[in-house]
């Protein structure tokens, strides 16, 4: 299944729209600006995951539902295989695939993520992203740099990462070939949510 992110965009403002939030209410919500909140619901820049997640808590729907418009239905199990998935694009290059997206009232959020190697990225600053709730990524190939604030680590096959994604993290390959992981974005628990 592939996701039209003009389409994803308009599910977005019809949303607010029909739910009564100005664009100002959901750009703090979203933690953006006013105009970088625009141009992601008009659909003039990328729309990240964590800004999908952000306007689906915001308007009490499954991520699921504003990146496909079906709102997920297995509630037993649900089986991927291995080539399928929902793509999502959260940045340049990253591709992630959805693991499990019409599995309904899912715990986390279970992707397939590749990293692409640029060499340009590797004397940069790691742009940093934050969202509610933990991440637990596993390492299947490749190399990555990780940052989470001022720590900075190199993994490799097989190592781990857990750490609370709501404080700035983001990562890199390294080693001149892409990243290859499983990241479960695990959502925050009601007592959790401020």
């Amino acid at each position: 299944m592939k996701v039209n992110q003009q389409e994803v965009a308009h599910r977005i403002q019809a949303l607010r729209e029909d739910m009564g939030f100005s664009m100002q209410e959901m750009a703090e919500a979203t933690g953006r600006s006013l105009a970088d909140y625009a141009a992601q619901e008009s659909g003039e820049k990328d729309l990240s995951f964590t800004f999908l997640s952000k306007c689906a808590a915001q308007f009490g729907v499954d991520v699921v539902e504003l990146l496909t418009g079906d709102d997920p239905h297995l509630t037993g199990y649900s089986l991927v295989r291995a080539s399928d998935g929902l793509p999502i694009n959260r940045r340049e290059g990253f591709t992630y695939l959805h693991k499990a997206p019409f599995f309904k009232n899912r715990l986390c959020e279970p992707f397939l993520v590749t990293t692409p190697y640029s060499e340009e990225e590797q004397n940069r600053p790691i742009h940093l992203s934050h969202h509610a709730g933990q991440e637990f990524d596993y390492i299947i190939s490749g190399h990555m740099r990780f940052q989470y604030e001022n720590h900075v680590e190199e993994l490799g096959p097989g190592d781990t990462l857990l750490y609370d994604s709501g404080r700035g993290h983001g990562m890199i390959a390294t080693g001149g070939e892409p990243c290859t992981f499983i990241a479960l974005v695990m959502k925050p628990g009601e007592k959790d949510i401020k």
